[in-house]
């Protein structure tokens, strides 16, 4: 019988890690995940509400960037792996509300959790993002590889590739069993209203217009949330020590074709659509090369965006309430965004 483990999910009341979390309750019925996060706007205890009746889940409320309260956890639960969610992700607000806590929590914070891997023994993976590579040019130019050079443009992508950089040192220094994931552009329940899905969701329902920077060509890979729980779960239990693995639906959009399929799902005209200027830095297109992943673990994408998509869209209509809570959440932090 397979040894009973206790994960340690940090960041685990945001999108992706509440998702991984109730992912790996159902599918792992001997294991125990304990969740440490610090509840920024982005932590909402309602994603993982289901699981707070489960004996085998722990709720503790604590900042990956203080070390005395992650060896606390530590001490108490004592995990056997480490599976890190936790990091300040939106790109706009790294560029116009400044990068300090975006340095604390995606470089600091990595360091710490480095640390407690380092003294327990743990097996862990660091989540973090396609973005980390650079852009690619909207036509031609081969799709990102684990060995592409790292060309961050945004504050937000230097403080995810600073992380990686320190997890690759950790393992070459230490010995620490750790690897790195990099996934593509998420996509499902839950997720914050700032981010292009929802947000532009949220506006067609209240009939606003749907700004685009530039003129709305920039394209990513887009790929459902349970899509990249299922590779990180993969990655966690037969990844190789030290390795990065690249994850992607091979789902390319630009973000005029997603803000004409979400209008199109509510049956709202395209006239909606209008263009703002540009970002500054805004990366022109994303795409991941995902075969390594597949050759040396077995994993492949299943979730299809044509499915996928209007069941996400459909999920933020009927859910008023967690969007209230959300966008109340969203509005103390980023008032620049036209929610």
């Amino acid at each position: 019988m397979t040894a009973r483990k206790t994960i340690l999910v940090t960041g685990g009341c945001g999108f992706i890690g509440s998702h991984f979390i109730r992912h790996w309750l159902a599918r792992h019925r001997r294991d125990r995940v304990v969740n440490l996060d610090t509840l920024t706007y982005a932590g909402l205890r309602a994603n993982i509400a289901d699981a707070a009746g489960n004996r085998r889940y722990a709720f503790v409320k604590a900042d990956i960037a203080d070390a005395r309260a992650v060896g606390r956890a530590l001490a108490s639960y004592r995990p056997t792996h480490l599976v890190n969610f936790a990091a300040e992700t939106h790109v706009d607000r790294s560029v116009h509300g400044g990068a300090a806590d975006f340095v604390r929590t995606n470089v600091q914070g990595v360091q710490t959790l480095l640390e407690a891997v380092r003294t327990s023994g743990m097996h862990a993976v660091f989540v973090s993002t396609d973005e980390v590579y650079g852009s690619l040019p909207l036509r031609g130019g081969r799709p990102f590889r684990e060995n592409t050079p790292l060309d961050p443009r945004s504050p937000y992508a230097a403080s995810k590739a600073a992380g990686d950089v320190l997890v690759r040192a950790y393992h070459e220094t230490y010995g620490i069993r750790a690897c790195v994931t990099r996934c593509s552009n998420n996509y499902g329940p839950n997720q914050y209203p700032e981010k292009l899905i929802p947000f532009m969701t949220l506006r067609a329902l209240a009939g606003k217009p749907l700004p685009l920077y530039g003129d709305g060509r920039n394209v990513r890979d887009w790929i459902h949330v349970t899509d990249h729980v299922r590779a990180v779960e993969r990655v966690l239990l037969r990844g190789k020590a030290g390795a990065v693995y690249n994850i992607g639906a091979d789902c390319e959009r630009s973000n005029i074709r997603i803000a004409h399929d979400i209008l199109h799902t509510l049956g709202k005209p395209r006239s909606l659509v209008t263009f703002v200027a540009d970002r500054p830095g805004h990366d022109r297109r994303y795409a991941m090369d995902a075969a390594h992943i597949g050759k040396s673990l077995g994993w492949k994408c299943r979730e299809k965006y044509g499915i996928m998509l209007p069941r996400t869209v459909r999920w933020y209509a009927d859910n008023p309430g967690w969007v209230r809570k959300a966008l109340a959440r969203v509005r103390t932090v980023n008032p620049h965004i036209p929610l």
